[in-house]
């Protein structure tokens, strides 16, 4: 005899992606389809669905969160502000959708990757540190209970931040030369080397560098595949630590694979995240936007417990700037409570 209750946790189970995969951060013609992709559902149907048979909460993995981009033209500071809070609310609320439609809830793990990839960013791991730690407390402070981190330290505890990355890299971490031929392929790995080869040439040409634009561009393109081995090696490790956990990414992700992109704010740039930019709040929504395109636009610092948080730019001026369609339910679409 069938299961009576089998219908229902379908049912569930198809809901709770479709919370998810609403806001479906999608690779350039990677396949997806409809506002809510039915055969990224089908990928991930079978993890969600052993979760709820078994009667235990849906955990999540998200690396995401690492640290600020060095380059002030792009962030703040260091130190995360309200564009993080925005992303923490948003991911907050996100699991108490889920948790109104499977009681025992849903959660998600975020596991800061930039103590894998600092020192190729020029970002010492004091700043690392202290972003975490901010994270923290922003975490208690805005009342997350759906929030947790996990970082690097946890895993290997005790040793070195240098033998860290590097026991790391020796465990899990593709060759470079296997990294070069997948991006040779095409498809997502060329997307992907292509977007952080972009970051990366963006948080490195700061005030600080001295160079040549073109040796700056041959810096990037080797330094992606660095950030790209030892993300995947990440990636890998934490596919061992939790594998019962759906896998989240902040990347634009291709059609039915094993990680499902996400969204984390309202913007006209898919890859911009809030450690790559700063909240720009006008007419009682906010999106992000890079440091300096906010200033050129007008926008006002804004300060919270006197540190700078965001900007404001006024409707008026805002007519001039891209402010993306909404993406997202509260609380991208309204002023922070």
């Amino acid at each position: 005899m069938s299961d009576p209750a089998a219908p229902d946790i379908e049912l569930a189970a198809v809901e709770v992606l479709r919370e998810v995969l609403a806001h479906q951060r999608r690779l350039r013609d990677g396949g997806c389809a409809g506002r809510v992709c039915l055969r990224c559902v089908r990928q991930h149907l079978d993890t969600v669905r052993s979760a709820m048979e078994s009667g235990r909460r849906i955990d999540f993995v998200l690396p995401a969160f690492p640290t600020k981009s060095p380059n002030p033209a792009k962030v703040l500071g260091p130190l995360p502000d309200l564009a993080e809070e925005l992303a923490l609310r948003f991911l907050d609320g996100l699991c108490e959708r889920i948790t109104a439609v499977y009681p025992p809830g849903a959660a998600i793990l975020l596991c800061s990757d930039g103590r894998v990839f600092n020192d190729l960013l020029g970002v010492s791991d004091e700043d690392v540190t202290g972003y975490v730690r901010g994270i923290d407390r922003m975490i208690k402070r805005i009342g997350a209970t759906h929030l947790e981190q996990f970082t690097l330290d946890d895993v290997y505890s005790g040793a070195g931040h240098v033998d860290m990355r590097a026991m790391l890299s020796s465990g899990y971490a593709p060759t470079v030369e296997e990294l070069r031929e997948e991006v040779r392929a095409g498809g997502a790995p060329l997307a992907m080397y292509r977007g952080i080869t972009r970051f990366m040439l963006e948080d490195l040409s700061g005030p600080g560098y001295t160079g040549t634009r073109s040796a700056l561009q041959r810096h990037c393109r080797k330094l992606a595949y660095g950030v790209i081995q030892r993300s995947k090696a990440w990636g890998d490790l934490l596919g061992q630590l939790f594998p019962a956990a759906v896998r989240l990414s902040i990347h634009p992700q291709p059609c039915a694979t094993d990680k499902i992109g996400i969204l984390l704010a309202d913007t006209p740039d898919v890859w911009l995240t809030p450690w790559h930019s700063v909240a720009v709040e006008t007419g009682g929504r906010y999106t992000l936007m890079k440091r300096a395109e906010a200033e050129e636009a007008g926008a006002a610092l804004a300060y919270r417990a006197g540190r700078p948080s965001h900007y404001v730019l006024e409707p008026a001026a805002a007519g001039t700037v891209p402010v993306p369609a909404p993406a997202h339910r509260e609380p991208w679409n309204r002023a922070c409570a």
